[in-house]
């Protein structure tokens, strides 16, 4: 299993959104990094649902539930998308100043390259950001 931290703004997705639909094609990323990410999901990885713009934090844990696909909202079929459904909400947001400010999250991708919407977590990024929401790994 691989992990993964997916954005979206919560004021056109967020995590209640995708907890009141169940499941929710991961669309609209047109990033051409992000998009190469999404192709390389299994069924089965998880991802941190992170609100980014409002709020800048994680809030919970989805899993990819289908695999790249054509993007439905992409008429040039161009771009792809892949399917999430919520695991679990995280019992404390963990904000982007926390994660900043945690040594050993100090290479994370999503430090690196702020402005990419779909990056890999390692393991031990994955454990360490569900050790700072209070949630099991």
């Amino acid at each position: 299993m691989r992990y993964w931290l997916m954005k979206s703004e919560p004021d056109v997705f967020s995590w209640d959104d995708l907890v009141e639909k169940g499941r929710a094609e991961w669309d609209g990323v047109r990033n051409h990094a992000a998009q190469l990410n999404m192709k390389t999901m299994a069924l089965g990885d998880r991802a941190l649902f992170y609100h980014s713009n409002i709020g800048l934090e994680a809030v919970g844990i989805m899993e990819i539930v289908r695999t790249a696909e054509q993007d439905s909202t992409d008429p040039t079929g161009k771009w792809i998308a892949v399917e999430v459904a919520p695991v679990e909400k995280l019992p404390r947001p963990v904000t982007l100043k926390a994660i900043k400010a945690e040594p050993a999250l100090a290479g994370m991708a999503m430090i690196r390259q702020s402005r990419l919407s779909v990056s890999p977590v390692t393991d031990a990024e994955y454990d360490c950001i569900l050790r700072m929401a209070g949630a099991a790994s």
